[in-house]
């Protein structure tokens, strides 16, 4: 019997010999506010359009700017030269036509249903364990930083990208069993020879774009204030920044995007998914991958850079200022106490409920209270989700904490329920059982509770 049914049925006078006043339970409340995940950011349409809405409270202008910047994150580009001159040069290797082929809806990108599949959000970082003088990776000498999976007419693609799975076998202390799937990537058809045997791969499955303006408004002094990179308080969760390079300003600064956090803004990050998705050329990235031995300069490009700066600009501005959809049921008993477990287990320890944002270029984004479910911070998640691969000051077992607002509305958006950094779990509770490393107690802690428990638990999580 729950914390409510006992209460009410004292209130009536039935259960009078177990219901002394210690023992009537209060219903458990929201917090005030508890729905504005991106505070007064937030938008309230819950359809699968959930994502792609501005902030409601930018200017007239900085709407048109997200309009021009959401038609450019959806057109396909294609190949030059064309008479549509403002999107010609895809390639001549790339991942998708447009922004939209990864991240539909705005939403998340899932690893491929079937062999061959293409656009479906994956793709398949390369490097050797080496760095150039920026402390960035050093790719595969013939693929370079990333696998593209798709070329321009004229020219063989790199290959096809095949993931298999075996099973891992999880137990819950009362016996209930969950059966994991485990990656394994390997290529089919390579054009330009095999990869070498010294580079690791890692897979990354492109993110919903909600909120990104509110998370790069976060100080820094908040950030570092959640780091413990020695353990200093002794929990046994040690979060720790990335430190990445800045190609404007040509200097090492705090990392917030990617699945490492090897971003530094989003700018940057548009620019590089230009580059690396769609083989488009930017003033941060003016230099085409061509697969060892081809020569990008034997192909036809769309002009120097492809992507002109303002309208870099604009699809940054739109990936900046995309709303986070507000919590539902935030007054459901069930969900709330699966929030009281959640936080008993230790998961609120990473993934930080609340945060504020401090001054921002878009003001709308700026000094908001924001529950986004995240520290920003890398943070060792174990053997069995690692990729072997260093991303600047980030190693291979490590991650940044992704944020969880949306998590419940990635189904009704994008039509499933892949989680992870590769799309291996399934649904949310495959996520959590995934969890090693620092989060491995709460993992433990989660398999001790009851089915009842730890459905009150997924509860919560699909509010957010």
């Amino acid at each position: 019997m729950n914390r409510i049914s006992i209460a009410f049925l004292c209130l009536l006078g039935v259960v009078v010999s177990s219901c002394s006043t210690d023992e009537v339970m209060v219903p458990l409340m929201a917090e005030e506010g508890e729905e504005l995940s991106g505070g007064t950011t937030s938008s309230s349409n819950f359809s699968a359009e959930a994502f792609g809405f501005a902030s409601p409270d930018l200017t007239f202008d900085e709407r048109v700017t997200f309009g021009v910047g959401n038609s450019l994150f959806n057109q396909s580009w294609v190949t030059a030269p064309a008479s549509t001159t403002a999107r010609d040069g895809l390639g001549p290797f790339f991942n998708a036509r447009n922004c939209s082929g990864c991240h539909f809806k705005d939403g998340r990108g899932r690893p491929p249903a079937y062999d061959g599949e293409f656009s479906s959000g994956l793709l398949l970082r390369l490097g050797i364990l080496q760095t150039n003088e920026n402390g960035e990776n050093i790719g595969d000498p013939i693929y370079g930083t990333q696998f593209q999976d798709n070329s321009i007419l004229s020219v063989d693609k790199e290959g096809t990208i095949i993931v298999t799975y075996t099973t891992l076998i999880e137990t819950y202390a009362d016996g209930t069993e969950v059966a994991l799937q485990v990656p394994e990537y390997s290529f089919t058809g390579l054009s330009y020879g095999g990869l070498s045997a010294a580079t690791r791969i890692s897979p990354r499955v492109a993110n919903q774009m909600i909120g990104l303006g509110l998370l790069d408004a976060i100080p820094e002094a908040t950030l570092l204030s959640y780091a413990d990179p020695n353990d200093a308080d002794g929990d046994g969760i040690s979060g720790k920044i990335n430190r990445v390079y800045d190609v404007e300003t040509g200097t090492r600064v705090v990392g917030r995007f990617g699945w490492k956090a090897n971003q530094p803004n989003i700018k940057q990050q548009v620019a590089a998914a230009f580059s690396g998705d769609l083989g488009i050329t930017s003033s941060l990235f003016p230099k085409e991958y061509c697969p060892d031995p081809l020569d990008c300069d034997d192909y036809p490009n769309g002009g120097t850079p492809e992507i002109p700066d303002d309208n870099l600009e604009n699809v940054t501005f739109y990936a900046a200022s995309l709303s986070v959809p507000e919590r539902r049921d935030v007054d459901d008993q069930n969900v709330l106490e699966g929030k009281e477990l959640f936080v008993s287990i230790d998961c609120a320890k990473c993934h930080i409920p609340k945060l504020e944002t401090g001054a921002y270029e878009i003001d709308a984004l700026a000094n908001q209270t924001i529950r986004p479910y995240t520290d920003m911070l890398l943070h060792d998640m174990g053997d069995g989700l690692a990729d072997g691969l260093p991303d600047f000051e980030a190693n291979g077992n490590e991650w940044r904490t992704p944020p969880l607002w949306g998590i419940g509305l990635i189904e009704t958006v994008n039509g499933h329920t892949n989680l992870l950094h590769d799309g291996r779990a399934r649904n949310i509770e495959e996520a959590i059982l995934w969890h090693g490393g620092e989060a491995l107690a709460s993992k433990e802690k989660f398999k001790e509770l009851s089915a009842e428990e730890r459905d009150k638990i997924i509860q919560f999580l699909n509010t957010l």
